[in-house]
C-alpha cells in the first residue's frame, strides 16, 4: 500500500484529519522518565498508544532524536507504531533539502534505516533535490510550500513571473513534479487565504497543515480553506505542548492519590464493619437454632 492509499484509509477509518507530531523534549519529561536510557521512546510510545484511533498520522521531528543521540529510539518508535498501529502513517519531519548523492543518501535513511511511510523535504533547491525521494514509489514526498512561520514570506511570497513563490512551487509539484502520486505540500494554518489558493492549483494533494493553537491558526477556517470536496485532503499537527501532557498526568496521579487514600481507609472500615456485623449475626442465629433444638429435645422427653 502506498503512502496516499495509508493516509486516505486512516482518513476513512479513524473519521480525522488529525497528524500527531511528536517534539521529545527530555527537559519536560514527567520526574519518573529523568535519567532512563529509553525515556524518548517511552514519552513518545505513550502518546501513541493513547492517540491511535484519534489519529490519521504521526509525525516524529528527527531534530529531537538527532540531538540526543536518540536515532535508535526512533527506529523503535516507527518499528512500535508499523506494528502495533499498523495502517497510520508515519511522515519523517526532517525538512531535508540538498541534490545529487547527498539527497538520495537523505532518502535512504528516511525509508530505508527508519522505514518512514513519508517525509518532508525542501524544494527549494528545485527539482532535483525532489526526485532522489520519487525513487521511493510507495512513499510520501511532502514539499515545503507555505509555512507557518513569520519568516516564510521574506522569500515564499516574492514575485516570479507573475505568481507568488509559494505559487509556483505549488504549480510544479501538482503538475510537473507529481508524475507517480506521491508529493503532498506543508501550508501553514496561519494563512488560511494561502490554504484555500494551494487547494485551488493542486487539486487533491495532500496538505500537512502546521500551526493550529500555539501559532495563532484556526481550525475552522483552516478546514474550510483546505479540505478536498470529499472532506478530506490533508492532515492537521496540532500544537503539542508536552507540559500540557505531563500536567494532565501528573493531575491525575494527584487526584488518584487524593481518592484512594481516603478510598482505601473506606474499604477497610466497611470490610470490618461487616465483619463484625458478620460476627453477631452468625452468633444470633446460632444462638436461636441452639435454643430451638433443646426445647424440642425437651418436648420429646416430656
Amino acid at each position: 500500500m502506498t503512502f496516499t492509499q495509508m493516509l486516505a484509509a486512516a482518513w476513512r477509518k479513524n473519521d480525522s484529519l488529525l497528524c500527531v507530531g511528536l517534539d521529545p523534549d527530555p527537559a519536560k519529561f514527567p520526574a519518573d522518565l529523568k535519567g532512563r536510557d529509553d525515556a524518548i521512546f517511552d514519552f513518545c510510545k505513550t502518546i501513541v498508544d493513547a492517540t491511535a484511533d484519534l489519529v490519521c498520522s504521526f509525525k516524529p521531528q528527527i531534530a529531537y532524536f538527532a540531538a540526543r543521540r536518540a536515532e535508535d529510539q526512533l527506529e523503535a518508535l516507527i518499528a512500535h507504531i508499523h506494528d502495533k498501529h499498523p495502517g497510520i502513517p508515519v511522515i519523517l519531519d526532517a525538512k531535508r533539502g540538498d541534490i545529487g548523492s547527498t539527497a538520495e543518501q537523505y532518502a535512504v535513511e528516511a525509508f530505508a534505516r527508519f522505514q518512514a511511510d513519508a517525509v518532508t523535504v525542501n524544494p527549494y533547491m528545485g527539482r532535483d533535490s525532489v526526485e532522489p525521494y520519487l525513487a521511493y514509489p510507495d512513499k510520501g514526498v511532502i514539499l515545503l510550500c507555505r509555512t507557518s512561520n513569520p519568516g516564510g514570506s521574506d522569500l515564499q511570497f516574492l514575485d516570479v513571473g507573475g505568481e507568488k513563490l509559494y505559487e509556483r512551487v505549488a504549480r510544479l509539484a501538482a503538475r510537473e513534479w507529481n508524475s507517480s502520486g506521491q508529493i503532498g505540500l506543508v501550508v501553514g494554518a496561519t494563512f488560511p487565504a494561502e490554504i484555500a489558493r494551494v487547494r485551488e492549483i493542486v487539486g487533491d494533494l495532500p496538505l500537512l497543515v502546521p500551526g493550529i493553537g500555539a501559532q495563532g491558526g484556526d481550525i475552522e477556517a483552516t478546514v474550510k480553506a483546505g479540505r478536498t470536496g470529499d472532506s478530506a485532503g490533508f492532515v492537521e499537527p496540532p500544537a503539542f505542548e508536552p507540559t500540557r501532557f505531563i500536567a494532565w498526568t501528573e493531575a491525575m496521579q494527584t487526584w488518584m492519590i487524593g481518592v484512594g487514600k481516603p478510598l482505601g481507609i473506606g474499604l477497610v472500615m466497611l470490610a470490618i464493619l461487616l465483619a463484625v456485623a458478620g460476627y453477631f449475626l452468625t452468633k444470633t442465629v446460632w444462638r436461636i437454632w441452639l435454643i430451638r433444638a433443646w426445647r424440642q429435645r425437651r418436648a420429646k422427653r416430656r
